[in-house]
């Protein structure tokens, strides 16, 4: 294949040379247009790997251990001081339907955490954007639920004895203190 020809079959043409020129700054342009956009991108996608990250430490710190102290702690502290009958009861059920939403909750965190990891390596990641979804609207149902209406139970009930309420608050304390080192 000759130049010319294959100037002609690339788009080349052979009677106006300078427009060559020209087609190829088009192309040109438009790339560095998109290359342009770049930076304005990169903050987004930085923004992305950290809230990932966060995310991962967050959620295996903070809210992990939160439904550890609520169903350790919390829960049997007020099933013991509930009075029996009706309130027991109560309780019962609240406490049973939080705890089920705990291990709901953690499914669906366990079914994000993988592409999580990789986002925040700002790999590629196939994140399940309804189970993302879900799990936001899950939490926020739970606290809800907890906020307005196991809480405000759960003071009236330990209200009622404030050693109750020392108790618990000593025993949430005291697992946050750090151990002494046994080691001499």
């Amino acid at each position: 294949m000759t130049t010319a020809t294959h100037n002609l079959e690339a788009g080349a043409r052979a009677d106006a040379p300078l427009t060559n020129f020209t087609d190829c700054h088009v192309g040109i342009l438009k790339r560095l247009k998109s290359l342009d956009a770049l930076p304005a991108l990169l903050e987004p996608a930085a923004q992305a790997r950290q809230i990932a990250v966060d995310s991962l430490a967050f959620f295996r710190e903070a809210i992990f251990e939160h439904h550890l102290d609520e169903e350790r702690d919390l829960f049997p502290a007020v099933l013991a001081s509930a009075q029996p009958g009706a309130e027991r009861d109560r309780v019962r059920a609240m406490t049973e339907r939080l705890t089920h939403e705990h291990r709901a909750i953690e499914m669906l965190w366990k079914s994000l955490e993988k592409a999580l990891k990789r986002v925040g390596k700002g790999q590629d990641a196939d994140l399940d954007v309804e189970d993302l979804h879900q799990l936001v609207a899950a939490y926020a149902a739970h606290a809800g639920f907890e906020e307005t209406e196991f809480l405000p139970l759960s003071e009236t009930i330990l209200g009622r004895n404030s050693n109750h309420m020392a108790a618990l608050g000593m025993s949430l304390h005291m697992r946050r203190v750090p151990q002494p080192n046994a080691y001499i």
